[in-house]
């Protein structure tokens, strides 16, 4: 979609994949993060901006439900709805002080999401939904 993207939106700059320090300074360098994909399962970019100290603004579905707290974090906003969105970014870009209280709360909510704590919290789902399929499974044997 690239050629679509870069036709409706002439004045954006392209940066292509960036990693380490170089993706960490352009974070560094926003006020807002907005992830505008309804389809997002885990949110990798979502975290990143939010350890960097963004405030978030992503649609209400899929993994920005886990990682966004609405009001606290950033905003929620309903999919594919443009208007909410455009609203959600312009109170923040308007309001510094409400930008670092989210900020600051965005970079402490997911300060404890490290790959070791994920994956076991991964594991503990598995192991739940094995011990309740389990007395189900004995009974049908």
């Amino acid at each position: 979609m690239e050629e679509d993207l870069r036709a409706a939106l002439p004045t954006a700059t392209f940066l292509g994949m960036r990693h380490g320090e170089d993706l960490a300074r352009i974070y560094a360098s926003l006020d807002v993060f907005v992830h505008t994909g309804p389809f997002e399962t885990f949110g990798q970019t979502i975290q990143e901006a939010a350890a960097s100290g963004l405030p978030i603004v992503a649609p209400a579905a899929g993994g920005p439900l886990d990682l966004v707290a609405d009001g606290v974090t950033g905003y929620l906003v309903p999919p594919g709805d443009p208007g909410p969105l455009a609203e959600a970014v312009t109170k923040l870009a308007a309001d510094p002080a409400l930008r670092a209280q989210f900020s600051h709360a965005a970079r402490r909510r997911v300060l404890g999401r490290t790959w070791s704590a994920l994956t076991d919290e991964l594991l503990d789902h598995y192991e739940a939904v094995i011990d309740e399929a389990a007395p189900a499974t004995r009974l049908a044997a």
